[in-house]
C-alpha cells in the first residue's frame, strides 16, 4: 500500500460543551458545563465551544451561555467560541466577553429553513452583518455548513453547492470553515470528493472535518482526507450530541477515538489521553450513563488510567 502524506500536527476542536450538551434532553447544571470545559482545558484542547446565544426557544440547553464564560478557567493558549445565529446573538455573546464566535449554514435549503428558518442566500446575508460587526470587535469568525454530504429532506448534496457556500463564508471574514457531515451518511468516496470539489474554491487550509459517526463510518472518512490536507478536525468527548433538527443523527465523532487515531499515525495534537478520559469519564458520570467513545470504554477496562474508576451502568 502507498505511504499516505499526512499532516504533522492536527488541531482539534472539542465541540462537546456545545454541540454535545444541545442535543441532551435532560438539563445540564452550569457548574458541570464549567467544569467540563475546565477539564477539557487542562487535557490540552486547543479550541472548546463554550456554547451559543441561541434563542433558548430553540435550544433551552444552552441559555446558560454567559454564565459559563463568566466561570470558566481560561487559558491563554485556548479559544473558547460560541456560536451565533445572527446580530441579536452576536450582541449577547460581545456583552459576555466572547473573543471568537461561530456561525452556521447548511448546503441544503429545506435543512436551511428548518434550522435557521430561511433560505441559504438569506442566512448569508445575516451572516454578513455579522462578520462586519465581529471585524470591527476584532473578534474571530468561524464557520459552519451543515449537511455537506447528505440531509434528511433532500437526500444527497452537490459537492458544488458546498464549495458555493463555503467560498461566500470565506469572503465574508471566516477564517475557518468546517464541513459538518450533519446525518453522518459520508462514506470515503464522496468525502474525498467533497473536500476535492471545495478545494478548487477555497484553500484546503482553511477547511476542517466535522463528522458524525451514524453509520460508524467518521474515522474513515477522515482517515481519507486527511492525505488531501485537512489538518483540522472537530470531535466531541465521551462522543456527544447529534442534531435535534435531524431524527436519528448520532453523535459526532468521539475525541477519544480521533486522538488514538491520531497518536497511532505520529500525528502531533497536543492533547493528553488521561486527562481526556478523565473528562469524559466526568461528563458521563453526571449524565448517568457510559462514554460512546469505543477508545475510552476499552482504555478504561483495560486500566489505562493513572487512577482506578469504575464506569457506571
Amino acid at each position: 500500500m502507498a505511504k499516505m502524506t499526512l499532516p504533522a500536527h492536527i488541531k482539534l476542536v472539542e465541540v462537546g460543551p456545545r454541540d454535545g450538551l444541545q442535543n441532551e434532553s435532560q438539563s445540564v447544571p452550569t457548574h458541570i458545563k464549567i467544569e467540563l470545559i475546565d477539564r477539557l482545558t487542562a487535557a490540552g484542547l486547543p479550541v472548546i465551544e463554550a456554547g451559543s446565544f441561541v434563542s433558548p426557544k430553540w435550544v433551552p440547553q444552552l441559555q446558560d451561555t454567559a454564565e459559563v464564560l463568566a466561570g470558566i478557567q481560561r487559558s491563554a493558549d485556548v479559544r473558547y467560541p460560541v456560536l451565533v445565529p445572527n446580530m441579536k446573538g452576536f450582541e449577547h455573546a460581545l456583552a459576555a466577553g466572547a473573543r471568537e464566535i461561530a456561525v452556521f449554514g447548511a448546503a441544503s435549503e429545506t435543512f436551511s429553513r428548518k434550522n435557521i428558518d430561511c433560505s441559504i442566500d438569506e442566512s448569508l446575508k445575516r451572516f454578513g452583518a455579522v462578520c462586519d460587526a465581529a471585524r470591527n470587535n476584532n473578534i474571530a469568525v468561524r464557520g459552519y455548513i451543515s449537511c455537506v454530504l447528505g440531509c434528511p429532506y433532500e437526500g444527497d448534496i452537490a459537492p458544488a453547492v458546498v464549495a458555493r457556500v463555503a467560498e461566500r463564508l470565506q469572503e465574508m471574514g471566516c477564517y475557518e470553515i468546517s464541513l459538518g457531515d450533519t446525518i453522518g451518511v459520508g462514506t470515503p468516496a464522496k468525502t474525498q470528493a467533497l473536500v476535492e470539489t471545495v478545494a478548487e474554491r477555497v484553500p484546503v487550509e482553511v477547511l476542517a472535518a466535522h463528522f458524525h459517526d451514524t453509520y460508524g463510518q467518521a474515522l474513515a472518512n477522515l482517515i481519507t482526507v486527511l492525505p488531501l490536507g485537512i489538518a483540522t478536525i472537530d470531535c466531541s468527548v465521551s462522543g456527544l450530541g447529534g442534531c435535534p433538527y435531524a431524527d436519528g443523527a448520532t453523535g459526532n465523532v468521539a475525541t477519544e477515538d480521533v486522538l488514538y487515531m491520531l497518536n497511532g499515525l505520529g500525528i502531533d495534537t497536543g492533547v493528553d489521553m488521561d486527562a481526556l478520559l478523565d473528562a469524559s469519564c466526568f461528563i458521563a458520570d453526571a449524565l448517568h450513563r457510559k462514554p460512546a467513545s469505543k477508545v475510552a470504554r476499552a482504555l478504561l477496562q483495560s486500566g489505562h488510567e493513572s487512577h482506578t474508576r469504575e464506569l457506571r451502568r
